[in-house]
């Protein structure tokens, strides 16, 4: 065992307690018991998170596929600013450990960097949307990452060409706690790209036109999704949305997941997602749900939405995909790890 934690060198688990935060600590004790497995659990984005436990050889296998697909050795520095408690976090300690690499450590938290004061670049560092746009408005702290990973959601499609503008080497991924993290990416462009499988991974789709994972270096080697993608091979898709959230409205299918960074092309200073609600004439109406913090608690607003808003959507989206009403309220629901649950 030898990892360097925030430049210390640890060649035992009793240095690694010295200068690791106590969740990766622990997390790293527990890697390398006598289990074949470890704890996780699922982030809870539909339903209540779940505890599951990940054989410890697909970590490995996952954590080599990125090692390799980014180029990235002993001499790589992985950038840890998610919990160890979940997927995302776990992960970057694998393959930091897998290379006996570097490994510069931070307090989860929605600033990151902050405490990073080398000169050394960061090889890759793994990011939640929320933190993306932290660092867009900081750009100084972007450009000392020589790889990006974006997961927990999809950030608006002008940041996205933000970041392609400015030469970021930034990908969105696809994946699961059930897939030891991401098993495609996508890389960040001024137009939207297809999510490419990682090594000899292929993909498929069910009857329901859901996504199948083949995956033959993991344990499970067939892992069925709810997710509906636009399959362009065995190895690219573009995702579309979870089966359990496609609206159907007037016989036309919406998928929020796929308007919804375009609306944040307009709606910038709010978060918000697209749910729908009974129509006598449509059998489904989308509704945009916005989150005002400066509400009541129990407080709750709806009305239509402003005809300026709507035509400026009307230049970027279909009419049938356009919301009409809004509702308002102080706080979304959310995950452990953050993510709004879609419901109000």
């Amino acid at each position: 065992m030898q990892i360097t934690i925030n430049n210390n060198i640890c060649n035992s688990l009793d240095e690694i307690k010295q200068f690791a935060s106590t969740e990766t600590a622990n997390f790293i004790e527990e890697y390398f018991n006598d289990l074949p497995y470890v704890v996780a659990h699922t982030s809870g984005s539909t339903g209540k998170p779940k505890e599951i436990h990940l054989l410890k050889s697909d970590m490995k296998a996952s954590a080599r596929l990125t090692n390799e697909q980014f180029g990235l050795n002993s001499d790589s520095v992985f950038y840890l600013n998610l919990s160890p408690s979940y997927i995302a976090g776990k992960m970057m300690i694998v393959r930091a450990l897998e290379l006996n690499a570097k490994l510069f450590e931070e307090k989860p938290s929605n600033t990151p960097l902050a405490n990073y004061n080398s000169n050394e670049r960061i090889s890759l560092g793994a990011f939640v949307p929320s933190q993306i746009k932290y660092l867009i408005n900081n750009p100084e702290k972007l450009v000392i990452f020589d790889n990006i990973i974006i997961g927990g959601g999809k950030i608006p499609n002008r940041l996205e060409r933000w970041l392609a503008e400015q030469g970021i080497r930034a990908f969105n991924t696809y994946g699961m706690t059930e897939t030891c993290s991401h098993v495609a990416l996508a890389p960040v462009g001024t137009t939207p790209q297809p999510f490419t499988a990682l090594g000899n991974i292929s993909f498929s789709l069910d009857d329901r036109d859901c996504l199948v994972i083949h995956a033959p270096h993991f344990s499970q080697k067939e892992i069925v999704t709810n997710d509906i993608v636009n399959l362009l091979s065995p190895t690219e898709f573009f995702w579309c949305g979870r089966i359990d959230n496609v609206i159907n409205t007037g016989g036309l299918k919406v998928f929020p997941e796929e308007i919804e960074p375009i609306i944040g092309e307009v709606i910038t200073n709010v978060r918000f997602f697209v749910t729908s609600q009974p129509s006598e004439k449509w059998g489904e109406e989308l509704v945009l749900a916005l989150e005002y913090t400066t509400m009541q608690d129990d407080e709750q607003k709806t009305g239509e939405i402003r005809p300026d808003f709507i035509e400026k959507l009307r230049l970027k989206l279909p009419s049938h995909a356009i919301p009409r009403k809004y509702i308002a309220v102080k706080h979304f629901k959310e995950t452990t790890t953050g993510k709004i649950i879609r419901e109000l």
